[in-house]
């Protein structure tokens, strides 16, 4: 059976069991997740589908060509009616906090020579026993903070989660010794790890369907350039200081963060599938007070889901076939850009035939590549997937369908292709600084794409676990990331840089065609035969 007679199937039951059923029967408020994946976005086909009367009740764009997804409240504490003002700080605000996991591991890298000279040990060592477990760790404290915001809100998690790493890195900053650095880097890595799994949730929170995706390239966009931030501006200062200023500067920012958090940052949770919705227990100052060191929370949750839920939430998502398979391949692919960026300190910093023995200055400014990659990712992801998004509904006569997201992979896919093979015969046969430049750009342009794409397939699937969706891709690409530093080296300096970064490629494609045509043929039946919704 053809892709298209699947979802026209698909499609044809969900439309008679959309209407079916009486007026009442259909809960515009909480409609859009259980027929996830599946969203009627053009108001006549919703007149269509749900009939005039619930179709009246749908609230439309502000130009009236799109359903509003999730439906808003009648009400100014439903956060998608607030202010594009109000809201694009929200957006700021947790983008900056996503960056303070990965900049803080990342401020290992800038420093690891020095580092080596401080600790009477060599890059290496500092690399597998302090950079690859505070990566490591990055994916395990994502879970943590979901059970957490699951039950308690979004606002006292991000809070509570920065304040106690930046504690943990003001100790790796002043650390007297080796094993006591190793503990709070690991540490930081643990707790500040949140806002990684926050942003999908904020994201959704405070936009409809239809700029979600746009939304969610901003805050990816913070992750992803994240690694590149710290080797490249604190590089510079490594150089001409003691690298303790390094970590010192890393504090500053996440010591900002969290001030931004604690005065300016709104909880955006909002019981909105709830009849009624659960009042606020207070207003003004204290509920402020209450609500970001997590009093509010702990008051509210006993209308959200038990312990027990939240707990098995992650495993459930994860043993949905169409989700386990999109985070390995994701996993993979972001985990080898994860390596590249741990390793490539090395290949440049080491003599030669490994490496090009750029002093730390020159390392520092090669940086920018991949920063200014990201950049582009955010422009051509941004257009991309709105364009994707648009012809899907054109197509599919008004409904959007989430296996159309993929279609932004067929751009990443060969982009990764060229820029690790590039990357890989720049190392290997000691090409120019330029083909360094070009084949890490390249690459680091194909993971923000695919990411991207990626990010939103599984928020549109799981429209009730975006956390759960977060902290899953989170764990999966920095397992990744944390195993090819062990290996790739050692490998590269064996058999050449050029077969290493080939085979990763080989297997970031082979996954590529095993899984990703397969999701767009039958992703509407698994959707549908494993819903949890």
């Amino acid at each position: 059976m053809s892709s298209d007679s699947v979802e026209k199937q698909v499609n044809t039951e969900t439309v008679e069991k959309s209407t079916s059923g009486s007026e009442e029967d259909i809960d515009i408020y909480s409609f859009h997740e259980k027929r996830a994946g599946r969203l009627v976005i053009d108001p006549a086909e919703a007149k269509i589908e749900f009939g005039e009367a619930v179709a009246s009740k749908l609230k439309l764009s502000e130009d009236g060509t799109k359903v509003l997804w999730p439906q808003p409240h009648d009400t100014e504490l439903d956060p998608q009616n607030w202010s594009a003002r109000r809201k694009g700080l929200m957006l700021l605000i947790i983008t900056l906090a996503a960056i303070v996991p990965d900049f803080d591991s990342g401020i290992g890298i800038a420093a690891i020579f020095a580092l080596a000279r401080q600790y009477h040990t060599t890059p290496g060592v500092i690399n597998n026993l302090t950079s690859n477990w505070s990566i490591f760790l990055l994916g395990w404290g994502g879970l943590v903070a979901v059970v957490l915001i699951r039950r308690y809100g979004r606002l006292p998690v991000l809070f509570w989660s920065q304040l106690i790493g930046l504690g943990f890195l003001i100790g790796a900053t002043f650390a007297p010794n080796l094993k006591t650095f190793t503990a709070m880097r690991c540490l930081t890595a643990f707790f500040s790890t949140a806002p990684q799994v926050t942003g999908l949730y904020t994201v959704t929170d405070l936009y409809p369907f239809h700029l979600q995706a746009r939304k969610l390239n901003l805050w990816t966009m913070g992750f992803v350039v994240s690694p590149f931030l710290s080797p490249f501006a604190l590089g510079f200062l490594v150089a001409r200081q003691n690298w303790r200023w390094s970590y010192g500067v890393g504090c500053m920012y996440s010591a900002i963060v969290v001030f931004l958090i604690a005065f300016f940052m709104e909880e955006t949770m909002y019981d909105r599938t709830l009849k009624p919705v659960p009042p606020r227990p207070t207003t003004g100052l204290r509920y402020r007070i209450e609500t970001l060191v997590g009093i509010t929370g702990y008051k509210m949750a006993k209308y959200r889901a038990n312990w027990s839920t939240v707990l098995m939430s992650p495993l459930w998502v994860l043993t949905r076939p169409h989700a386990l398979l999109i985070i390995i391949f994701e996993g993979v692919l972001f985990g080898f850009g994860i390596g590249i960026n741990v390793t490539n300190a090395v290949f440049l910093g080491e003599a030669p035939p490994v490496g090009y023995e750029f002093n730390a200055t020159i390392i520092s400014g090669l940086y920018a590549t991949p920063i200014v990659a990201c950049l582009l990712g955010e422009l051509v992801g941004r257009y991309v997937n709105d364009w994707i998004q648009n012809v899907s509904i054109r197509r599919n006569n008004g409904v959007f369908v989430a296996e159309s997201r993929l279609w932004a992979c067929y751009v990443a896919i060969p982009l990764y292709i060229c820029g690790f093979l590039v990357l890989g015969a720049s190392f290997q046969k000691h090409l120019s600084v330029g083909s360094i430049i070009m084949g890490w750009g390249i690459a680091e342009l194909s993971i923000m794409i695919n990411t991207v794409a990626v990010y939103a397939y599984l928020n549109d699937c799981f429209p009730r676990q975006q956390g759960e969706v977060s902290a899953l891709l989170n764990l999966g690409r920095t397992l990744g990331g944390f195993a090819v530093a062990y290996f790739q080296v050692p490998w590269a300096a064996k058999h050449g840089a050029l077969q290493t970064f080939g085979v990763e490629s080989a297997i970031v494609t082979g996954l590529f065609l095993i899984i990703v045509p397969m999701l767009q043929l039958k992703g509407s039946v698994l959707r549908e035969r494993y819903s949890l919704n």
